[in-house]
């Protein structure tokens, strides 16, 4: 009498496991969807689960699948995404590039973890949000190092060059915070984007170039100058979105000059190496008195000003932080060479050092590479146990989506990540016909 109701039970529970194996199916063909379980509760993203078990599947593949904290974590390449189903190693063990969430909201200090507004017992000046961004999805480490930076390193001739020492004054005191856009507001421009081409040793360049040019002319001129004149008719020595040399995009600006990035828009070439690079399409020649003047209309066939730009040569700044500080509030943002590592790349918000997160690990995940940046000003902050730290505001060339709108601290008077071993200045060339005549 009771075969038909057992019968009955073992057919529902048949019925169930096949809807929940149809619904665990369907989940993960939709698991683009799912909550980032990174962000609920998982502490351990340490763990080396793909590392241990072999697990790299290059395709879409459901076996390739290990229990993680109640959940199943996936080690395939269909993986690539930014929700955790992933296992917490899968970034860093098969792409080769750091987890795109922090597994603790904190810092690592010789092994300790230190959690956000916690007290820092032990000289814990390491703490800042990491983030995701969309700019880097399926980007591996050595990519974004060969399509993100390009800065070539001066040459020892280069790097030996002069500093300018800058005196403060008897009882002169600088501030404990300034921000160029503070004290010359209009003339500071907001950070540019260099997209995946190599060429920091422009957009840099550029960026330090526009600022000085619009508060030398005391606000005459404000060109927003063009990083893709110089990417293609800077070539003596360069190479475009495969990289450059700060002296050689400096002596070009002085000898040659460019244009506005109005008039010269940047093309956006990047990873594709095989393509050529694209052409010059903006020549000057001499008029006098070292000016120069446009040889062609813009590329760009709706703007007809193709005014040149031409600034001073540059010279090199001491490395002492009072120094730069000076200089920075006296003449405006400065270009400065630095190393970038592997957790820049998800610099979020606050005061940028370099996590030793990746020490011990094989050499593709501890590659660095050379950067260029404009500084623009300095400040304080005061941690949870009355300590104050240091840093550097700096504009990067990654767009406004990365880090603080463009822009990122870093500790300051340590000279963190070489930030102030090479730091150039320059003065616009601003003669009182060019400023009348804008």
């Amino acid at each position: 009498m009771w075969r038909r109701p057992l019968g009955l039970l073992l057919l529902l529970l048949l019925l169930l496991a096949g809807e929940l194996g149809v619904g665990a199916r369907r989940g993960r063909r939709r698991r683009e969807l799912a909550p980032a379980l990174h962000r609920r509760g998982i502490r351990d993203a340490g763990g080396r689960y793909c590392q241990e078990q072999d697990l790299c599947c290059r395709g879409r593949a459901d076996d390739c699948a290990l229990p993680y904290l109640g959940v199943t974590c996936y080690c395939d390449l269909f993986c690539n995404r930014t929700v955790s189903d992933c296992c917490p190693d899968f970034w860093d063990f098969c792409l080769g590039v750091p987890p795109p969430f922090p597994p603790i909201q904190g810092c690592m200090h010789k092994g300790r973890i230190y959690p956000v507004l916690g007290t820092y017992w032990d000289n814990c000046n390491r703490c800042w949000r990491a983030g995701n961004h969309s700019a880097f999805w399926g980007m591996t480490l050595d990519e974004g190092i060969r399509y993100r930076l390009g800065t070539v390193r001066p040459s020892s001739f280069v790097a030996n060059m002069n500093e300018i020492h800058t005196v403060l004054g008897p009882g002169e005191v600088l501030p404990r915070t300034f921000e160029a856009s503070e004290k010359w507001p209009n003339l500071i421009h907001d950070p540019l984007d260099q997209g995946n081409c190599a060429g920091s040793w422009a957009f840099s360049t550029a960026a330090v170039a526009s600022d000085r040019v619009s508060i030398h002319s005391l606000g005459h001129m404000s060109p927003v100058l063009s990083p893709q004149n110089l990417l293609s008719c800077d070539t003596h020595n360069q190479q475009g979105c495969r990289g450059g040399r700060l002296d050689g995009a400096w002596w070009f600006l002085r000898r040659r000059g460019v244009v506005s990035d109005h008039c010269y828009p940047f093309s956006g070439h990047g990873r594709d190496e095989a393509v050529p690079a694209p052409p010059c399409m903006m020549h000057s020649r001499a008029m006098g008195r070292g000016k120069r003047q446009a040889t062609a209309r813009c590329p760009n066939s709706y703007v007809h000003a193709n005014d040149i730009y031409q600034v001073t040569p540059a010279y090199r700044l001491g490395s002492n932080e009072k120094e730069i500080m000076k200089e920075l509030m006296e003449n405006g943002p400065v270009q400065a060479l630095m190393e970038v590592h592997e957790d820049f790349f998800l610099y979020q918000s606050g005061i940028y050092s370099h996590t030793p997160v990746s020490l011990g690990r094989p050499e593709r995940y501890r590659r660095h590479g050379t950067h260029s940046v404009k500084i623009t000003g300095w400040g304080e902050e005061t941690l949870p146990d009355g300590r104050t730290i240091k840093y550097w505001t700096a504009a990067n060339s990654w767009g406004p989506a990365w880090g603080e709108r463009g822009h990122f601290r870093i500790v300051r008077g340590a000279n963190e990540c070489d930030i102030e071993s090479f730091v150039l200045g320059v003065w616009g060339r601003v003669g009182m016909e060019d400023m009348g005549h804008h």
